[in-house]
This record gives structure tokens, sequence and C-alpha cells, in this order.
């Protein structure tokens, strides 16, 4: 292809024998081959010079970069767009001095060893240092799930994971350098995990299976009050679910959460898109470390949890699409604060239960506009044998969007 000086190669475990003979001319008449050190030597010996990925991954495309003009060939697992190293190059290279030669994903390889649709799978990578909760969202009975490992340990992590969810009966298959002369594949309950000596190279399937304690996360707002470790300082179920209805999740946008409590709001937040980001400000350290800890457990290891009082801890954070406010909002002082900080279009919540907080609140709709509303939650709850409606403390929701051009 005229003027694309860099190809990018997807290569399997089986090596050269599983190229194309146009792959394979590409890499003996490559200047320079980049790939891990398991791809060169899957590769063998090439004409060219080699050169082993630095890390950071950007570093090395600065000095792919570098050699514009001459033929290079860069050595990926399988897809290179699929949790590959193609999308790291394409955002300093322009596509159109590239030439892509994929092979078998590592998730077609596994799913054609299932038998399973892969259009039906939930397909995750879970092969960065900490990102083994993130399963925790995708766990409802009855589902698949394929995911990437980060080494031999991820299938014991996810296995303990399971297990702590409820779903220890489901059961996890551990498929290690698929399609090459290593591959091995081998089926455990999660309860029972013993798999040991786990090649770095695997790929975990899971067929999840609900047991009586399991805890699915729901694909509404409103997670029930028992999955959050609290103290009391938790929005409540009805409460969070027209809070978070309010707030209108969009894709890849990020919310303050202010007076984070629990982190109940944020972790919903997050949970509404994988692209979400959100920052909860917490000045209690207790509460924030146990946000924290909500965060891990319902799979949003992400929630940026900064532990200090607003308007002081607001400073230096990057914008936001949307803010809620739960709380220090009686001298009004924290919802001008926000607003300043607001995007335009962007949308602010402030809940109020008290007097003081909803004199604020009148103030804010009286001078930004946008809705007043007041919710009142009764429960039923056993009076000695019988059962009557208690009450929560009613609450006064403020809603506003910033039109652009508004300061």
């Amino acid at each position: 292809m005229s003027g694309r000086w860099l190809s990018i190669i997807g290569i399997g475990e089986d090596g050269r024998k599983g190229l194309s003979p146009a792959a394979s001319a590409l890499i003996d008449g490559a200047a320079l081959v980049v790939g891990g050190r398991r791809h060169l030597d899957l590769v063998g010996d090439t004409p060219g010079e080699k050169m082993e990925w630095e890390k950071p991954l950007e570093a090395t495309a600065t000095t792919i970069l570098a050699r514009r003009g001459t033929p290079v060939v860069v050595l990926a697992s399988g897809d290179p767009f699929w949790f590959g190293a193609g999308a790291t190059l394409a955002r300093s290279i322009p596509v159109e001095d590239m030439q892509v030669l994929p092979s078998s994903s590592s998730f077609s390889l596994a799913a054609s060893r299932l038998g399973w649709p892969l259009q039906d799978v939930t397909t995750l990578g879970l092969n960065m240092k900490g990102l083994t909760p993130l399963i925790r969202r995708h766990l409802h009975h009855g589902r698949r799930i394929l995911t990437l490992a980060l080494n031999g340990e991820t299938p014991r992590e996810v296995a303990r994971l399971l297990s702590e969810a409820g779903f220890e009966e489901s059961t996890i298959t551990v498929m290690e350098a698929l399609g090459g002369p290593r591959e091995q594949i081998r089926s455990v309950l999660a309860k029972n995990f013993d798999i040991s000596a786990v090649d770095p190279l695997n790929i975990i399937a899971v067929d999840v299976v609900a047991g009586s304690s399991a805890k699915p996360i729901p694909f509404t707002a409103g997670l029930p009050d028992h999955y959050f470790e609290n103290d009391g300082q938790l929005t409540k179920r009805e409460i969070r679910a027209m809070t978070l209805s309010s707030l209108q999740p969009g894709a890849g946008q990020l919310l303050w959460d202010v007076g984070a409590g629990s982190g109940s709001i944020g972790i919903e937040w997050l949970l509404a898109h994988p692209a979400n980001t959100a920052i909860g400000i917490e000045r209690d350290a207790e509460r924030a470390a146990r946000a924290v800890r909500n965060s891990v457990a319902l799979g949003v290891p992400h929630l940026d949890i900064r532990n200090g009082a607003a308007p002081e801890a607001l400073t230096g954070l990057a914008q936001p699409d949307a803010i809620f406010i739960g709380c220090g909002t009686a001298d009004g002082n924290v919802i001008e604060a926000c607003w300043t900080a607001l995007k335009p279009g962007g949308r602010i919540v402030v809940n109020a239960v008290t007097l003081e907080s909803e004199h604020a609140l009148l103030a804010a709709h009286q001078s930004r506009g946008g809705t007043l509303t007041r919710m009142s939650v009764e429960r039923a709850e056993p009076v000695g044998k019988l059962m009557a409606w208690r009450p929560a403390m009613p609450v006064l929701q403020w809603v506003s969007a910033k039109a652009y051009g508004d300061a």
C-alpha cells in the first residue's frame, strides 16, 4: 500500500506458521521490527533491526515515528486494535501511514474452543494492574464472560471475587497460550479453584451461575442500600435513583460527588457507562476510605476519592460535566463554587434535608433557575406484630443546567 511505511501485524502463538505470505514478506523487508520479547522470538531471525517495546508504550511510538518513511513492522498479539497496541500507535501516528494485518484475536480463539457465539459474550481486559474488580459489574446468572488476564494470578483473583459476590458455582475455564504448542485448557468451579502454575499468557472464561447469596448489579439506577458499606451517611435507594435520573449520566462524562459519604452516587454514575469518570470529595477520612472499599466491591475501582472539604478541595480538579452535592450547602458557598466550576451545558443536582439547606436551594433556584422537587418516601416496617408506614426525612432537590455562555 503506497506510502504506508508502518505495518502492524497480528501474530499468534504459532509464530511464522500462522502468518500470511504477505505478512511474512513485510517482516523480512522491514528495516526495524518492534514487539515484545515473546513476539520477537516467535518470528525468529529477521534481516532488519529488532527492538523491544519500551515502557510506557507511548515512548516506543515516538521512536517509531522518528523512522517515518522507512519500512517498520510492529508485532502485536492477534488483532492489534482489540485490546492491542494498535490504539496506542494510532494516537500519535496517522492511520494513513499504517497498514494493518490482523490475525485471530485471543477472544476468537477462546470462543472457538468453547463453542460460544462471540457476539453473545461479554469481553473484558483485566490485563492491567488493579482491574480485576471490573468483572463484578458483569456477573449475571447465565451470562458468559471472556477476559484477558494480567498474569498467572488473575484467574485465582477472579475465582475469589466470584465466591465473595455469591457466584461461587460459576465455572472458570483457564485457557493458556492459545493457538500454540503450549496450549492448555482447564476448568473448575470458582469455589473449588485449585489450578496452579498458570501461564502468564492466559484467557479466563466464566460461565456465570448465581448462588443463593448472589448480589447481581442491575442495569438501572438505585442499587439496594445493603450493597453499600455505610455508617448511615448514604443517599437511600429511592432518592438515589431519582438523583441519578436528574444527573443524566452520559458516556465519557465526569461527575463531582461533593460530600461523597459512602460513595453511592459516584459509584452508580460510573456503573452507568464504562467510559465515565467520577471524583468524590469527602472531608471525613473514615468515610472516604469506606467509599473506596465500596467502589472496589462494586466493580468500579477507578472512583477517585479525595479526602478534603469543599469548596477548598475543589481547586485544581478537572472541570465536571455534572455535579452532585449531598451536604454542606447551608451557607450557599459550596453551591456557588460548584456552579462556577461546572462546564457549560453541565447539570448540577443538590439534595437538602435541613431547613437551612432548603433556604440555600431556594436562593439558588431564584438566581440560577432550574427545578425544585420535594421527595418523600415511606416504607412499611413492623410495629409490634403489625405493620405501619415509617416516613423517611423528606428531601428537597434542586436541579439546573448551565447554559452555554453562563458564568
